[in-house]
């Protein structure tokens, strides 16, 4: 099957030799998004919760690129620099998701581009 590369100004330039998505098929593959503030290239200013809400955004709008949506997820990797934030993680991923729910990893990480401290990717799976 022929690959399909997915772009979208809505969201951050790619840091490195990389897609924001792939899409092969009904699967779309987004690559991992840091709270970078799509407009200036900077990280979000704020608490955790604005990184938090600037990761999802940015997958929302690849995915949104990509003819879905984050209701089409079906696999979510989040990488934490602390994993005292994985209450706020869960808090926040009932304001952007409903269930049924992507089956999901949260992995305690030393540390993360650009300095980050939240970090997500995700597979999609489109009808057709």
């Amino acid at each position: 099957m022929p690959k399909q590369i997915i772009h979208t100004d809505q969201a951050p330039e790619a840091i490195g030799p990389y897609s924001q998505a792939v899409r092969v098929g009904d699967t779309v593959y987004l690559s991992g998004q840091i709270p970078l503030d799509p407009a200036t290239m900077t990280l979000a200013e704020g608490d955790m919760e604005a990184q938090i809400r600037r990761v999802l955004d940015n997958l929302q709008a690849v995915a949104r690129a990509a003819g879905g949506d984050l209701g089409d997820i079906v696999k979510l990797n989040i990488f934490l620099t602390d994993l005292a934030h994985f209450a706020l993680v869960n808090e926040l991923m009932q304001a952007y998701f409903t269930e049924p729910y992507p089956a999901r990893a949260a992995i305690g990480v030393a540390s993360l581009p650009k300095g980050a401290q939240v970090e997500m990717d995700a597979v999609m799976a489109l009808d057709g």
